[in-house]
């Protein structure tokens, strides 16, 4: 079961300093809002629209003024070539068997844009090339989504998005001639492609004012069924809830097509778990709507997800009275949670993933960020632990009923490897590990465990080369996410090679709002406990220094999406603790972010300006946008978003970027076309991609270019050079 979750201007620079650095002007206009009686200033308010001409040229002004001090770097040139070379290996995925018999895998050469989809008659025979992204632009930046095969395999959909928009497009395959069909989808949003009979359900909203179509709000998830062979415009409207316009909808059907399951998510923590049979008959795609579903749960608070079905009994994995997850199973005849069983009880650590492997169940857990797995008998009984190769994270591939299982196994050290897994005495075969460039027995990683302000024992990963001194001047990178139960666990990244190369340590920290310890650590950091994010991360920067490992002037702090909040207010709250700052993607307006596309999807970890005068006190008191000042010196900031982001919009940065370069710059003369930066403060600079989006999909060329500068401009303020 596979469920598809959802003006131009002149700068002066002299070395790391923004003494001469001039900055584009940035009109203010009088946008004031008024939030139960109190007036909030948003004078950059016209910003936020991005299809306007005014908007466009403050992004080339920006763009300006970004490109020229990344040219003040002389060796981001070298840099660049480097994390050529380090990326330059052979990255192949896990295989897996289709009903047709064939295996499927993914392999990138090395520096290709997007990974090839290969088919082979054995997970070890001479693959075949099967379908190729990079053939389907130019520039690498249509990204392959998912593919999905149909029930007798005769065909495969297959979904793909264009520069790195959510937006996405289905087309279709005939997989034995390789033929494209004349089927295609537009305007599908957070979907998959459910085959039913001849043809698939998949998830769109209506087809938005295309000039707005990257910030205006998504509202009505509708599914659809669309028959082979047949145009979009007769595709059948199977569901949608119009009592509530910002939920989604997601479809899932077992591998015998006899249950069909409907996901409601967006109103809380978790969702909602529908099933229809399907075993009665019925034309595929009718019999949909609300009506045509029997509720198996009623709370949105707590997370159901099936995993699995045999015959009538569904396998559920589930935090429902259970913080840390748990297995029940389920009857299609009585599919109500108060007629479910329980399998396998909550446990000591969390349950992160479950699945069948031949007759047995195959069970991931989260202990301390890294995978630890065990195989369980049918009944729920264990049976043995899987050894891991050392502390990192697996991702295991099989099938119910059949003999094979692969995994992949990555650390910090360690990239993606994969191994075949015995079944019957859970022992690992190495079958395919990756030959690098570079020395990977020049690194070690080490984890480390701190106390927040609140006393709350934090876990965070040290990544370094070996006889690296803890003498108090370490350049450090430290990283972090905190948010929407998501965790971080040991992963490889060559492009993070280069920095560790140079001297550099590279710092992740498992926050509080992630997913690494359960459901309780998640809420302790939601709402108006997403303070506790925040200490936590300030917290893991006065241990690195305490500790010896580097000092204010030479640790730099990132993040992205989620993770773009956590910078921007870190360094808001705290800019004496960090020299740089780079937020990528960030959600830096948290009075008005629920206003754009499926913000309002993020109220259940936010709450809104909205909600309540003690919500929106407790947001405009961290909100990045709303608490920078005049006169604070502020770490060197990068801030970076893309034109096709319509997942974070680029108006948050884009408000913060001005935000900021009017707080450290001196105010303009009459007239005068830039701002000048005062002397003594740091570059306050923002770089915005084009033909990219929130990140996902995003060619490894531009993944490159991006990471030179963000690593450029980290190292060159850090004073680590070349």
């Amino acid at each position: 079961m596979k469920r598809t979750a959802i003006l131009l201007s002149v700068i002066m620079i002299t070395g790391a300093c923004a003494n001469d650095l001039q900055y584009p002007e940035t009109r203010r206009d009088g946008t004031v809002d008024e939030y139960f009686g109190e007036k909030v200033e948003d004078p950059y308010r016209w910003l936020e629209d991005d299809a306007s001409e005014e908007t466009a040229a403050w992004v080339q002004a920006q763009n300006t003024v970004t490109d020229a001090y990344m040219k003040r770097i002389k060796f981001r040139g070298k840099l660049l070539q480097r994390l050529k070379e380090v990326n330059d290996y052979e990255k192949v995925g896990v295989p897996s068997r289709k009903k047709n018999g064939k295996w499927y895998f993914y392999k990138n050469d090395g520096l290709q844009n997007q990974s090839v989809m290969y088919e082979a008659d054995s997970p070890s025979a001479e693959p075949k090339l099967f379908l190729d992204p990079n053939k389907l632009s130019e520039d690498g930046t249509v990204a392959l989504k998912g593919t999905y095969f149909s029930g007798d395999c005769k065909y495969m959909a297959y979904i793909i998005s264009r520069s790195g928009s959510d937006w996405e497009e289905i087309y279709v395959m005939d997989v034995q001639s390789r033929q494209l069909l004349e089927d295609h989808i537009v305007w599908a949003k957070f979907t998959g492609a459910v085959w039913q009979g001849n043809g698939f359900y998949y998830a769109a909203y209506d087809a938005p004012d295309e000039a707005h179509a990257f910030s205006n709000v998504n509202e009505y998830h509708k599914l659809y069924y669309h028959k082979i062979g047949t145009p979009q415009s007769e595709d059948r409207l199977f569901y949608v809830n119009k009592a509530y316009p910002k939920r989604f909808y997601q479809l899932d059907i077992d591998d015998d097509e006899a249950l069909m399951f409907l996901y409601e998510d967006g109103a809380g923590a978790g969702n909602n778990l529908y099933i229809k049979d399907l075993r009665g008959g019925g034309e595929p795609g009718t019999g949909g709507g609300p009506e045509g579903f029997i509720a198996m749960t009623s709370d949105m608070d707590f997370q159901y997800s099936v995993f699995d079905t045999d015959g009538s009994t569904i396998y559920i994995i589930t935090n429902w009275k259970a913080p840390k997850y748990r297995i029940m199973t389920a009857e299609a005849s009585k599919p109500q949670i108060s007629n479910w069983k329980e399998l396998v009880p909550e446990g000591e650590f969390v349950l992160e993933g479950a699945q069948f492997a031949g007759d047995r169940l195959l069970l991931s857990y989260n202990q301390d960020a890294s995978t630890h797995a065990y195989l369980h008998a049918k009944d729920g009984s264990r049976i043995c632990e899987i050894a891991l190769p050392s502390v990192g994270s697996a991702g295991f591939v099989s099938k119910k009923g059949e003999p094979w299982c692969y995994y992949s196994f990555s650390s910090y050290t360690v990239p993606g490897t994969i191994y075949s897994l015995n079944l019957e005495d859970a022992s690992s075969t190495l079958f395919r590990s990756p030959k690098v460039g570079f020395n990977l027995d020049d690194f070690c990683s080490e984890q480390v465990f701190f106390q927040s302000k609140d006393g709350t024992r934090i876990p965070m990963f040290l990544t370094y080369k070996k006889g690296l001194k803890k003498d108090g001047g370490n350049p450090v990178l430290l990283y972090g996410y905190g948010g929407f139960n998501i965790s971080l666990g040991p992963a490889f990244s060559a492009i993070r090679i280069p920095f560790l190369e140079k001297g550099g340590i590279y710092a992740e920290v498992n926050l509080r709002g992630g997913g690494e310890y359960g459901e309780e650590w998640h809420q302790a950091g939601t709402k108006m406990n997403k303070q506790n994010v925040f200490d936590d991360f300030i917290g893991a920067a006065e241990w690195l220094i305490a500790q010896g490992w580097t000092c204010p002037e030479k640790l730099a702090i990132n993040g992205g999406s989620n993770g773009g909040l956590l910078v921007g207010a870190c360094m808001a709250q705290r800019p004496d603790l960090y020299a740089v700052a780079v937020p990528q993607v960030g959600v830096m307006d948290m009075l008005r972010y629920h206003k754009f596309t499926i913000g309002w999807n993020w109220a259940p970890d936010y709450g809104t300006s909205e909600d309540s005068p003690e919500m929106f006190h407790y947001l405009r008191a961290y909100s990045p946008l709303h608490n920078l000042k005049p006169g604070v010196k502020y770490p060197a900031t990068l801030v970076t978003t893309a034109d096709h982001d319509d997942r974070v919009v680029p108006a948050h940065s884009f408000k913060f970027a001005a935000t900021l370069q009017a707080c450290v710059s001196a105010e303009p003369e009459a007239g005068s076309k830039v701002r000048e930066a005062l002397p003594g403060t740091a570059p306050a600079i923002i770089r915005i991609d084009s033909k990219a989006g929130h990140g996902g999909g995003k060619p490894l060329a531009k993944i490159l270019e991006e990471r030179a500068d963000i690593y450029g401009f980290i190292m060159y303020n850090l004073g680590m050079g070349w």
